[in-house]
């Protein structure tokens, strides 16, 4: 299919795109797969520089990363896809394949951990909160994937199977045209709605703790992921069996990210619930010490004091005056 033209019927029947996957210059070809890849690195790259104040990082700290985590990242693509398509590397003979990026051969996945090992490994090194620099790398998976899934879009991959849709993708070649679900596009677009999700979220929320982003990332990107991998037609499978090996850990993954921010979410309510009935039990304490050193009430209770003493010396002379005239009766 990598030659299909492609069709959206959507569009019209004079919508056609017959796109080559890549262009030389110097006799050297350069694919639009790899441009889309580095597009999407870059723009990643300039958000998070934009944001840094939000991470908690420096331009150098953002740069270094950026450095690191491509070549890294593009190893572990590698390595994921290499393990699930193991005869087609490691067999007799195929071990030329394994440097052979250009043929293709990425999966998302094996990027991402990598990545992810590379951050652990920055944070301790720079003594910088780790949970920061995910929170970095969740904003710029986002928009990396979104661009990115545009290359498979170039490479006529990453598509579905048949369907009668009315957004469905022509792919046509000399055994006729095939309608199936352009599965980049919706993998593209469920991360933009995440990237705003989330940009949103990071602009307007007061309740924020490091990492809270990145967990975001990995629940929105494994449901999504997990809903489109049944779709499509070249997921690569666990080992003897019939099973997705990316479907399975993105579903693994979304599970994982939902229960801890829930757990932080309903703990955070609990320390809120604590902190309020302790400033309540504060300023109940407080009253009742402003009361015993008012001033005003300690005249108060001078002034009853008193009152109560007038009263009582009024009684005696009463009762001092009924003696002196019982004793002039009686006289």
């Amino acid at each position: 299919m990598s030659d299909a033209i492609i069709t959206f019927p959507i569009f019209g029947d004079g919508f056609m795109l017959d796109l080559p996957r890549y262009f030389t210059i110097f006799g050297f070809n350069i694919y639009y797969y790899g441009l889309f890849i580095t597009a999407g690195y870059t723009l990643a790259g300039l958000y998070i520089i934009k944001r840094r104040e939000l991470f908690g990082l420096t331009k150098d700290n953002i740069l270094d990363l950026i450095l690191i985590a491509i070549p890294c990242g593009l190893v572990g693509a590698r390595i994921y896809y290499m393990l699930f398509n193991f005869n087609d590397f490691f067999a007799a003979g195929q071990w030329g394949n394994i440097i052979r990026f250009r043929d293709g051969g990425l999966a998302v996945y094996g990027g991402i951990i990598a990545s992810g090992l590379v951050f652990i490994l920055y944070s301790r090194f720079k003594k910088i909160q780790l949970g920061s620099l995910l929170d970095a790398a969740g904003f710029g998976l986002f928009i990396g994937q979104a661009v990115g899934r545009w290359g498979n879009f170039i490479n006529r991959e990453a598509y579905g199977v048949d369907t009668d849709l009315p957004w469905k993708m022509g792919l046509t070649t000399a055994r006729g045209t095939e309608y199936v679900h352009p599965v980049f596009l919706y993998e593209s677009l469920w991360n933009i709605a995440g990237l705003l999700v989330i940009h949103i979220f990071s602009k307007k929320s007061k309740t924020k703790y490091p990492g809270q982003y990145f967990l975001f990332y990995v629940a929105w990107y494994g449901l999504g992921r997990f809903m489109f991998e049944g779709l499509r037609t070249d997921s690569l499978m666990i080992w003897g069996t019939q099973l997705r090996a990316s479907q399975w850990l993105a579903g693994l993954s979304f599970l994982v990210a939902i229960g801890i921010l829930l757990f932080f979410h309903f703990k955070k309510r609990e320390i809120e619930v604590i902190k309020v009935a302790d400033n309540i039990d504060e300023a109940d304490e407080d009253d009742l010490d402003e009361d015993m050193e008012d001033p005003d009430s300690e005249e108060e209770l001078m002034k009853l004091d008193g009152a109560e003493k007038e009263e009582i010396e009024e009684e005696n002379d009463d009762d001092d005056n009924k003696n002196d005239d019982n004793k002039k009766e009686e006289d």
